[in-house]
C-alpha cells in the first residue's frame, strides 16, 4: 500500500508572497485554492483581465502571453510591485522564458522550480514526446507525423504543438481521416486508445531521476479535457513507468502525467505529460499528497519531504462549477 498522508495545520513552508500564473484556467485556480490553506499571501496573473482566478487571490495582475518576449519583464515587474517570494507557473508556454532567466529571478529574490527548457519542448512537441517515450522502451500509441501511414484505425488527429483539447479531431472512417488532417494545424495522427484514462500527478527532482511522489487517479468523466469525476488508485507498476518516462523527459518539478490501461493487468499506454500541475489537482491533495507545499519547499531550497507526499487510494472527485460575481468595470 501507499504510504498515506493527514495533512496537518502548520504548513511546511508559511508566510511566502506567492505569485501563480494561468490563473483562468483549471491548475492555476487548483493550485490558488491549494495555497490557501497553507498561509501564504497569494498574486494571481492572466493574459486576461476576466480570468476567475484573479477574483480568488489576495492581489492580481494581467501579463503577456506565455510566448511573449514581454513576459518575464512584465512578470519581474509584477513581483517586485507586490514582493512575492516565490513563482508557481500553471501555463507549459511561459516554462521556458522562465527557464532561460532564472538568473534573473534569483537576482529578484524569486524561488522558483522550473525544468529545463529541452526538457518542456521534450512534453510539448508530442511528436518529440513519442520518440523520447518510444527509445526508453515505455508504450505509446502508434504515432505518425502529417498523415495517418502505419496507424491503425480508429484514429485522434491533434495539433503537434498543442494543448487541452483545442483542434483534436476523433476520426473512425479511414474516408474522414484527410479532412481531418487538413484541419489540423501541425497535425499528427495517433492511434485512439481505449480502456481506462488515467493522470498521475507527480513531483521530481534531479532531472527527473528522483522521483518524490506520484498519485494516480481514474479519469472516469471529462469535460473539455478537464476531468469532473475521478477516483485515486494504486498501482505501484504504473507509478515505477512514470518514473522511468520523468527521467527519459528529464522533466523536474511538477508533472501531469496522462494514459490509458486496457484492463486488467495491462501495462500503462502513456499519452502525454503536461510539465506543470493539473487541473484535477485537487484530488491529489484531497487524497492526502502535499504536492503543492512540498514543491515550495524544494524550491526554497529546503528537501521536500517524500512521506508528505503519499495518498489514500479510492478517494473519489465529483467536479461542479462555483460562480464569481463583481459590478463595475473590471479591474
Amino acid at each position: 500500500m501507499p504510504a498515506t498522508a493527514t495533512p496537518t495545520s502548520a504548513p511546511a513552508v508559511a508566510g511566502l508572497t506567492v505569485l501563480v500564473t494561468g490563473a483562468g484556467g483549471p491548475a492555476g485556480i487548483s493550485v490558488i485554492r491549494a495555497l490557501r490553506p497553507l498561509g501564504h499571501r497569494i498574486v494571481a496573473a492572466d493574459a486576461s483581465p476576466h480570468a476567475a482566478g484573479l477574483r480568488l487571490a489576495d492581489a492580481a495582475g494581467v501579463l503577456p502571453d506565455g510566448g511573449a518576449l514581454e513576459l518575464v519583464p512584465a512578470l519581474l515587474d509584477l513581483c517586485r510591485r507586490h514582493g512575492v517570494d516565490a513563482v508557481v507557473p500553471t501555463v507549459a508556454e511561459e516554462l521556458v522564458a522562465l527557464g532561460r532567466h532564472g538568473d534573473a529571478l534569483r537576482r529578484a529574490g524569486i524561488a522558483h522550480w522550473v525544468p529545463e527548457p529541452d526538457s518542456v519542448e521534450r512534453c510539448t512537441d508530442k511528436w518529440l514526446f513519442h520518440a523520447t517515450a518510444s527509445e526508453a522502451g515505455l508504450r505509446v500509441p502508434a504515432t505518425a507525423l502529417g498523415g495517418g501511414a502505419g496507424v491503425e484505425p480508429p484514429w485522434v488527429v491533434k495539433p503537434r504543438f498543442g494543448r487541452g483539447s483545442r483542434d483534436v479531431v476523433l476520426v473512425d472512417r479511414a474516408g474522414d481521416l484527410a479532412a481531418a488532417v487538413a484541419r489540423v494545424p501541425d497535425p499528427l495522427v495517433q492511434h485512439r486508445l481505449t480502456g481506462q484514462e488515467f493522470t498521475v500527478d507527480a513531483l521530481a527532482g534531479d532531472g527527473g531521476r528522483v522521483l518524490h511522489g506520484a498519485v494516480p487517479r481514474w479519469r472516469d468523466e471529462t469535460k473539455a479535457g478537464i476531468s469532473v469525476r475521478g477516483q485515486t488508485f494504486f498501482d505501484p507498476v504504473l507509478v515505477g513507468d512514470v518514473g522511468r518516462l520523468l527521467a527519459a523527459l528529464g522533466l523536474e518539478g511538477p508533472a501531469n502525467v496522462q494514459g490509458f490501461v486496457a484492463g486488467p493487468g495491462e501495462r500503462a499506454t502513456f499519452t502525454e505529460v503536461n510539465p506543470r500541475f493539473s487541473g484535477g489537482l485537487p484530488l491529489s491533495l484531497a487524497a492526502g499528497s502535499d504536492l503543492v507545499g512540498q514543491y515550495l519547499v524544494g524550491m526554497t531550497g529546503r528537501p521536500v519531504d517524500a512521506g508528505a507526499l503519499g495518498y489514500r487510494p479510492g478517494v473519489r472527485m465529483y467536479r461542479y462549477y462555483q460562480e464569481i460575481f463583481e459590478e463595475g468595470d473590471p479591474a
